[in-house]
């Protein structure tokens, strides 16, 4: 079964990456809208960095047991190999890049989704900030046709104590939009993120709730609602974080027995950042 049209991001609003715990410092690091630029999506994330000139490197790579974005599987059901560089300056000024591995059969997009981004985030006021930007997902060996496209995405996010929460959208602008089940019209996602460090430990606690309006259409009334609820582990004294999540969306767009892209599943993720 293929997708017409693979709803990805790297970074900013709806993709399930993880987090990690509540020792974190800076770099804010904006995982895609993704979360899922989340998409999913920010995470706060300690990594080992290059720096110089104001400007910070950082890497990572992630072994997933499945690529979820926005509620749907992009892998097939396999396990996807994952990977990203962001460079980001003291004025919050930030640019990167995401990988991902897919499935041709299920998405028709390929096997590879390379995504750019760039944009701003900070402080706002005290326990308030900001993240704006734009993502370009590209889809380097997809069948000849027009299947890159962008998407706009901005969040707020607010911090209490270990607790921190995020609102956000994302919005694919073209005319033509995304093409998904044989509607092609602009696409708005929007989302909102909450995160707790559990006092004491390294385990971060998650949850996600997600809502499309536009060509990603499961339930044939172009719109549909997606959530996650997991937990990431910042493992002591390594890069590494693992992370687990039951994930869903709302509506099954496949018959019984069939691969079903939008069924509920645990995703677990193990993340290293160099």
């Amino acid at each position: 079964m293929a997708l017409a049209a693979a709803p990805a991001f790297a970074a900013p609003a709806g993709e399930e990456l993880p987090h990690e715990g509540p020792d974190a410092q800076d770099p804010v690091i904006p995982i895609k809208a993704r979360s899922g630029i989340g998409e999913g999506r920010e995470a706060n994330n300690t990594a080992s960095a290059i720096s110089g000139q104001g400007f910070t490197i950082t890497a990572n790579a992630t072994l997933a047991s499945e690529y979820r974005f926005r509620g749907v599987d992009l892998s097939g059901g396999d396990p996807a190999v994952q990977g990203g560089i962001d460079l980001f300056h003291d004025t919050g000024f930030y640019a990167g890049t995401f990988a991902s591995t897919l499935d041709d059969e299920t998405t028709g997009y390929g096997g590879l989704e390379l995504d750019f981004y760039a944009g701003w985030s900070g402080d706002v006021a005290e326990g308030l900030s900001a993240n704006l930007g734009v993502i370009a997902y590209t889809f380097p060996d997809a069948p000849e046709g027009d299947f890159d496209y962008l998407e706009l995405y901005g969040s707020v996010g607010f911090t209490l104590g270990p607790a921190q929460a995020t609102v956000g959208a994302a919005w694919d602008v073209g005319e033509d939009g995304l093409q998904f089940g044989g509607l092609r019209r602009d696409n708005l996602y929007v989302y909102t993120d909450l995160s707790a460090g559990v006092p004491g430990t390294p385990v971060t606690v998650n949850a996600h709730l997600g809502y499309t309006d536009g060509a990603i259409d499961f339930a044939g009334e172009s719109v549909s609602f997606d959530w996650s609820l997991g937990a990431d582990w910042a493992i002591r004294d390594t890069p590494l974080v693992l992370g687990v999540a039951y994930v869903d969306a709302a509506d099954d767009v496949a018959p019984p027995g069939a691969f079903n892209p939008t069924s509920g599943t645990i995703l677990g993720t193990l993340t290293a950042y160099f």
